[in-house]
């Protein structure tokens, strides 16, 4: 079956869409856990039980942000040179924090040394914190525009800095990106610990999921009294060969507003942000971990999806040259890659997501300080 060339861009939105939130579900429960470890960890010992509560599946969930990143390079080329070249120094953050990961738990626990094991806890804290606040604020500077542009031979020229990055907005995103990820990794040890672990957690469930909440609402006002938004002006038609340069934009005031004017139904999503954060936290509060990781889950869904409703069709907007501007219908590869890369899409993921719940499933139970001591030398 050939499914024509408008269709295959929308659907490689849905597609690279879900595999963020696919990485936000997973590997984001991995960073927030990797986040409160030195805090809800009081001793070695409580320490090591938060860190075998993923130790066996964070490099699974890791897959996702690899994923996440080659589907971008294969389906949005365009977006892929300009983002990793002009964000070159935030993402060289993340991969650098992200480093300490691995090596993390593979050798925080071969030495008895105290000294030894705090430096790789802490260095865990890094790679939990840095990240998550990185990827925030890289949304917080698309939501406000990129500075680049291209010239008469589609060649990009990114007249920013890594400073400059680091704006009002772009922080206030990083911690509502944060938050909501140190939310369900605390959900997560709920799930996962027992006894004082347990109840620590729950207090950073309460935490956390609260600052969520004032700092999403705080950015929605923003956004629509705050920032000039994005709107084509006029553009080829939406099968038309990718060309950047071919359409007219101008940035207009609560222009990322307007989805929610014209489909009044779409409000929904960020109302159920709200809502599923608050439910995190009551249902975290009654001791109803499995629930709470669900509303936990529909939070960042919600969270991640009002990003998406509010900028579609963009994807990056340019805010020194506004037709530069990158979006679903003149960002995509050839008809030819995305169709390839569709039915390996459609193949291969619920194959991944069959066998993940599967692990999972294995893996469920609590880790506990006894389990520790009876597995000294085989647990991280």
């Amino acid at each position: 079956m050939l499914i024509d060339y408008e269709t295959l861009k929308l659907i490689w939105w849905v597609f690279v869409g879900l595999l963020l939130i696919g990485f936000a579900l997973t590997d984001g429960f991995d960073m927030g856990v990797g986040a409160l470890l030195p805090f809800l960890g009081k001793n070695d010992e409580e320490r090591r039980v938060i860190i075998n509560s993923i130790g066996r599946t964070w490099e699974g969930n890791q897959v996702w942000f690899i994923t996440a990143a080659g589907a971008i390079f294969a389906a949005w080329p365009i977006v892929y040179a300009v983002a990793f070249s002009g964000f070159y120094i935030a993402l060289l953050l993340a991969l650098f924090a992200l480093f300490f990961r691995p090596v993390g738990f593979d050798y925080r626990s071969k030495l008895q040394n105290p000294r030894w094991r705090s430096t790789w806890d802490w260095g865990l804290f890094i790679g939990g914190v840095v990240p998550a606040l990185i990827f925030g604020i890289a949304f917080g500077n698309l939501l406000q525009g990129v500075p680049f542009h291209f010239d008469n031979e589609l060649r990009a020229y990114y007249t920013g800095s890594f400073w400059g990055l680091l704006n009002p907005f772009a922080l206030l995103a990083g911690v509502i990106s944060l938050s909501m990820l140190v939310m369900h990794g605390a959900v997560y040890l709920q799930l996962r610990t027992e006894d004082v672990i347990y109840v620590r957690s729950q207090k950073a469930v309460k935490f956390f999921g609260g600052l969520l909440i004032i700092t999403f609402a705080l950015a929605g006002v923003w956004v629509a009294v705050g920032i000039d938004g994005f709107k084509v002006i006029s553009m080829p038609p939406l099968d038309a060969l990718p060309n950047p340069l071919a359409k007219s934009v101008e940035m207009v005031p609560g222009a990322w507003m307007s989805h929610y004017e014209m489909t009044p139904w779409t409000m929904l999503i960020p109302g159920f942000a709200f809502v599923g954060a608050f439910l995190t936290i009551l249902l975290s509060h009654f001791n109803a971990p499995g629930r709470a990781f669900i509303s936990s889950s529909a939070t960042l869904v919600c969270v991640i999806l009002t990003a998406g409703v509010s900028m579609f069709p963009f994807i990056m907007p340019s805010s020194t040259q506004p037709d530069s501007s990158l979006i679903v219908w003149d960002a995509s590869s050839s008809h030819l890659t995305l169709t390839i890369m569709f039915w390996v899409t459609v193949i291969l993921v619920p194959l991944i997501v069959l066998y993940t719940s599967w692990v999972y499933r294995v893996l469920r139970g609590k880790i506990t300080v006894q389990y520790i001591r009876e597995n000294e030398y085989s647990s991280y």
